[in-house]
This record gives C-alpha cells, structure tokens and sequence, in this order.
C-alpha cells in the first residue's frame, strides 16, 4: 500500500511540475497556440515561377517557429522568419522579412480562430494588414495576404501541400 501511495505521489510531483505559474501562481496555459498545431510542418507549392516553402517547428510550449521562401531557378528571392508566440490570452504571429522594415519583426494579433483557420491581424500596418492562415484539407493549406499597397489593396492567395 505503501508502494502505491509513493507511486502516486511521485507521478503527481513529476506531472505538476510539467506546468508554468505566473506570478500570482495561476497555471499558465496555452490554448491559443495548440489551435495551431496543424500548422506544424513542411509545406510546398510549386509551380512555373517556382518554390514557395513555408515550414513550421515547436520551438517550446509557448512558441512555434516558421519560415518561409520562395526559391526562382535555385536562387532563394524572399525569405521570411516567423515566431507564433501565445502572450497571456492572446496569439501573435510576428514575422520579420528580409531587407524590409529594417529586418524588424511585425506582429500581428489573432482575430479570429477555428479547428482550421486562423487569421491574424495588424490594421496600423500597410502590407500586409491581415493574414489568413486556412488548413482547406488534410494535406492542404490557403494563405490569403492581404492590405494596401501605394494606396491600392492587393490580395495574394497561396495554395500549398504538406510534404513528408
């Protein structure tokens, strides 16, 4: 009887120990980032321009790392670096793109979320002001980039597969 409570006690310290408090020691959880656990992965779409990739990777219970390219004739022409990061109750997808914005990442809020899409948001931004992140089968992601651009409103749509 002894074993069982020593069992039981020890699997309980190790569990709760897994959990992050604030510093009120309110537990710390992040379900506005396990949203996007579909995310997480290799995507690809090819076609006559070439190569746009676009891979996501847990980085640690609150942050996934992205990245994304597009590759014309084996040279790489954008590159772009992402962190998703839950802070307190709200999702920022914050992404910084080579030689733009000083290479300064800009965030952009989660304003809006299903089991399959999320959409994220920054209305002081030109372009991109909204970005729309959709899983539109169990292989298939839609990314719609969309805002101003010398005062005319662009709206780009990407079609990609997941690979591996």
């Amino acid at each position: 009887m002894k074993f069982k409570c020593f069992t039981m006690l020890c699997f309980l310290v190790c569990l709760s120990s897994c959990k992050k408090y604030d510093l009120n020691g309110k537990e710390i959880r992040y379900h506005e980032l396990y949203k996007a656990n579909w995310l997480i992965g290799d995507w690809e779409k090819t076609d006559s321009i070439g190569t746009l990739v676009e891979h996501w990777q847990i980085e640690n219970d609150s942050t996934y790392l992205g990245n994304s390219y597009f590759i014309i004739k084996k040279d790489t022409v954008h590159t772009e670096d992402i962190d998703l990061t839950q802070d307190k109750e709200h999702l920022i997808y914050n992404t910084a793109v080579e030689g733009e914005n000083d290479d300064e990442a800009v965030p952009f809020q989660l304003t809006k979320s299903s089991d399959s899409t999320l959409i994220f948001e920054n209305p002081k931004h030109d372009y991109p002001k909204k970005i729309e992140y959709k899983l539109t089968g169990a292989k298939r992601l839609s990314i719609k980039v969309s805002g101003l651009l010398n005062n005319k409103k662009i709206v780009e749509n990407y079609q990609l597969a997941k690979i591996n």
